[in-house]
């Protein structure tokens, strides 16, 4: 899973390329996902998390340890 955001569950979506004689062809629509690291101070180290662009907004609005309580909580591993 290597377009898939941790926080948000964002995945890639599909659909159809149309060209101008109206021909259609399968694409894919990936999330824009990043790998990015956060001190995580409850735990003294550092985590590496793989976010949307949408993802890493909502870390920096709700905060990195509550974030991480709901990736845990949905599942995920940290």
């Amino acid at each position: 899973m290597s377009a898939h955001c941790q926080l948000t569950g964002a995945q890639p979506r599909f659909g159809k390329t149309v060209s101008h004689s109206h021909r259609r062809t399968s694409r894919r629509f990936d999330p824009n996902v990043q790998r990015k690291r956060y001190w995580l101070p409850s735990e003294g180290r550092y985590v590496r998390l793989r976010l949307s662009t949408k993802g890493i907004k909502t870390v920096d609005a709700i905060g990195v340890e509550r974030a991480v309580a709901r990736i845990r909580s949905r599942g995920g591993r940290v």
